[in-house]
């Protein structure tokens, strides 16, 4: 009998369509937590921005964006984003380092759904070819070849 009342109960509730709550309150999303570079030539530009949207129905306001080390830079909008407007997160690397790079950004701010979010970078810097010097005479002047 029990099982009947609680199958029955499982049924209203599906055909009444039990929806969640809305929270109130700021909420991020971001269109995509990683970019990935791929590979880049040293002294390139490492640089991308992360877009994300306020889902919320308050402000959402950033209070803080912390690169994993010196070499990752962020720079956040420090206005409130209302309600359904986007804004991005800029993220320059450094890429006079050669190797792998793979490093996060951390994301403080009021949302509700996220207040601290982390976003990541990734790729490899490869070493920058080698320019090609010209002999020089003793004044310092180019010789041919």
């Amino acid at each position: 009998m029990k099982h009947v009342i609680l199958g029955m109960l499982f049924v209203l509730g599906a055909a009444f369509g039990v929806q969640a709550q809305e929270v109130a309150g700021p909420e991020v999303k971001f269109e995509k937590e990683v970019h990935d570079f791929g590979k880049l030539e040293q002294h390139g530009d490492a640089s991308t921005e992360f877009v994300f949207t306020n889902t919320g129905t308050e402000p959402l306001i950033i209070s803080n964006a912390r690169g994993s080390c010196g070499c990752t830079v962020p720079e956040w909008p420090r206005e409130p984003i209302a309600p359904g407007a986007s804004a991005a997160i800029k993220v320059k690397y450094d890429s006079k380092r050669v190797g792998p790079i793979n490093k996060s950004v951390t994301i403080t701010s009021n949302a509700s759904n996220a207040p601290t979010k982390v976003i990541r970078i990734k790729g490899e810097i490869l070493k920058a070819p080698q320019a090609e010097t010209m002999p020089v005479n003793q004044t310092g002047a180019p010789v041919a070849k």
